[in-house]
């Protein structure tokens, strides 16, 4: 909003408001429980020659109101569009309290932004304006707060996208197009004979995409959930139980960065379709966006996107991954190229890299990554490694490709296909080796779903995949993530405006209840309790104690105890919040830790490469290993440790403080414990 505009508003808001109780002390509810319309804005203005001299009513928001001596013209806007009011004082009816309308000489209690209905006769004004000519004004709804002539800041926007909407149009008619977006996929899926079966978000093992998930509890069955980062392993499940043709459009989420082209909450789909492959499924895929495409954008087919020029409408090019290796980068055979290749060629090509957890399918991807990006398309990748696709159908003709399809538009990946893998032996043989990669440090390394191989036990016939998300639609309305959604995450926030005008409510507070959720040791506060003056809690920050969850319980306690007394002695009396809880009789209560305290359970092989992570990140930290257990003499454990290199050393815990965004990233791979 304009600083012109905020300055204003809190003295047109208390204006507004006392226009509401003006109103209500006449009898006029400034916000009735009803308003009906018998027409649209856009249907009276399509269909003038058939309605013209005909009574409607209209609803609307009012975008401006304009008096000429005896004569008022209002604008009013629905969703379909504007429509103009012609308003006449020998045509309005007086004001009603039985009727609750409004009439000409009480108009001034209407404002801009106010929701109007007006009962008339359709008509042209003397410049040949369609108009309503009402003899009826209500209120449909009172607006307290004025909106803004325009909107600039683009996280004011992102923050307040109701008055976005408001204030650019244009914007409510992109997320229109992209509700007609999903609807045509569930047409043109729905017409092939596919079923929509709604699958869990909560899993137990999050599969089918290289991602960080999300962790959540739940205290029912007091179990920690992933919220899912694919549709793709429960559907095909659904495959096995018999369904042909099966998908579901839906959030997915994924713990990982956010950019122009990714959000880690978005909409996505995925279909499954027995007894087809990869040939069949490209087909298929290119009548889906071509039927998609022209539903929602009315038969276009070229689209400027991330300043390429793409077309739809014709065949896709077919790109062969290891041809297009060799054509930049000479990697020779990709299906059997070494690390230290690959790790040349991303050096002399100036392709960042970590050396510590650099592998072949990581840094091929990388190298591939930089020859998508002059890709037009639309055009499908194929004849993938099998290392980048350890749930994909391998090729008869050569077992190291896998039978899977890419969509490449506009320098991205828009998309994934595949032939499954049904065989359950080597599924599970591939599951292994992605979870030892995952016990290496690798985060996005396929987890070992126990259950996906059973079901693959019990059979499921050869089957096609695909799956892409909304990423496409942002794409063809070239848009950055944030943009193509009606609410993008944010961090909370709230403005100062706001809390003067809210200046009862302690945000800060509200903000630390919201944060303080988050944490698995958060502690409720009594009912009945007062509380002791606080210096107030630091909610950006938090202690993390990971434990090797293969101890006897007597070592895991002590470990936690050691730990937080160490992290409690260095914080010193930034520890604590203050002194007491108070109870209503007056009993003390020593108040909580400063910070939440959260508790990871770790694989006794995660324990070193985790140590490693926590020095680099040069955060307060503690290391509690087995000789502390051992003995309580710190001489003997001067003497243990002069002998032994640090990698020889058994860690059974390790304690850090430090921000919540650092803490979740050097985390986020271990579960709570429960």
């Amino acid at each position: 909003m304009t600083d012109e505009h905020s300055s204003d508003l809190i003295g047109q808001r208390q204006f507004r408001l006392e226009k509401v109780k003006k109103l209500r002390d006449m009898g006029i509810d400034p916000f009735p429980s009803v308003a009906r319309k018998t027409h649209t804005n856009s249907q009276i203005t399509d269909e003038f020659e058939d309605l013209e001299g005909k009574e409607v009513t209209v609803i609307g928001r009012l975008e401006n109101l304009r008096e000429h001596g005896k004569l008022k013209f209002g604008v009013i806007r629905d969703q379909s569009g504007e429509i103009q009011l012609y308003i006449k004082t020998d045509e309005l009816k007086d004001t009603d309290i039985n009727d609750q309308r409004l009439g000409f000489d009480h108009l001034n209690l209407i404002d801009i932004g106010d929701f109007v209905l007006a009962s008339g006769i359709v008509t042209k004004t003397q410049k040949g304006e369609i108009s309503v000519m009402p003899h009826t004004i209500k209120i449909a709804t009172k607006s307290i707060r004025p909106l803004p002539n325009d909107m600039e800041d683009k996280e004011e926007r992102f923050r307040r996208r109701y008055v976005d909407m408001n204030v650019h149009p244009e914007v409510r008619k992109m997320f229109e197009r992209r509700a007609k977006f999903w609807e045509a996929h569930r047409e043109f899926l729905n017409k092939q004979d596919f079923f929509e079966v709604n699958i869990p978000v909560l899993e137990h093992v999050p599969g089918g995409g290289d991602a960080v998930p999300f962790t959540t509890h739940m205290n029912a069955i007091h179990e920690d959930f992933f919220l899912r980062i694919s549709h793709e392993l429960p559907l095909k499940k659904l495959t096995g139980a018999g369904f042909d043709k099966v998908y579901d459009i839906g959030a997915r989420f994924r713990n990982e960065g956010l950019s122009d082209e990714h959000l880690s909450e978005h909409i996505a789909m995925e279909f499954y379709w027995a007894y087809a492959n990869w040939e069949d499924g490209m087909k298929f895929v290119q009548d889906m966006f071509n039927y998609v495409i022209d539903k929602t954008y009315n038969g276009q087919k070229k689209f400027s996107i991330r300043g390429f020029d793409v077309e739809f409408g014709n065949e896709w090019e077919r790109i062969d991954f290891n041809e297009i290796l060799n054509k930049h980068f000479d990697i020779g055979n990709v299906y059997e190229v070494d690390l230290e290749t690959v790790i040349k060629l991303l050096t002399e090509n100036n392709i960042e890299f970590d050396p510590k957890t650099i592998n072949i399918p990581r840094g091929v991807d990388s190298l591939w990554k930089q020859i998508r990006k002059t890709i037009a398309g639309p055009a499908f990748l194929v004849n993938h490694p099998k290392y980048l696709s350890p749930l994909q159908k391998p090729s008869k003709e050569n077992p190291n490709i896998v039978e899977r399809c890419q969509p490449i538009i506009a320098g991205s990946e828009l998309g994934n296909g595949w032939s499954e893998l049904n065989d359950p032996v080597e599924q599970y043989e591939r599951f292994v080796e992605q979870q030892e990669m995952r016990d290496a440090g690798d985060d996005e390394a396929q987890w070992l779903d126990i259950d996906y191989v059973e079901m693959l036990e019990y059979g499921m016939p050869p089957t096609f995949g695909w799956g892409h998300s909304e990423r496409v639609f942002w794409f063809l309305e070239d848009v950055t993530a944030k943009e193509g959604v009606p609410f993008p995450a944010m961090k909370f926030h709230v403005d100062e405006l706001t809390k003067k005008i809210y200046s009862e409510i302690d945000f800060d507070s509200l903000r630390g209840e919201i944060e303080e959720a988050e944490s698995e040791n958060s502690h409720s506060r009594p009912q009945n309790a007062s509380i002791s003056k606080s210096k107030g809690q630091d909610y950006d920050n938090r202690i993390a104690i990971i434990v090797n969850r293969d101890l006897e319980n007597w070592q895991i306690a002590n470990t936690v105890a050691h730990v937080s007394a160490y992290l409690g002695h260095k914080l010193d009396e930034k520890f604590a919040t203050g002194e007491n809880f108070v109870t209503k009789d007056g009993k003390n209560h020593p108040r909580n830790s400063q910070y939440p305290i959260m508790i990871f359970a770790a694989k006794p092989g995660q324990m070193s490469n985790l140590i490693a992570s926590v020095r680099e990140s040069g955060n307060l930290y503690h290391g509690f290993i087995k000789e502390m257990i051992d003995t309580t003499d710190d001489k003997e454990i001067t003497e243990i440790l002069e002998k032994k290199d640090d990698s020889e050393i058994e860690y059974l815990g390790v304690g850090i403080y430090g921000s919540n965004e650092e803490l979740k990233k050097i985390t986020n791979k271990f579960k709570l414990w429960s």
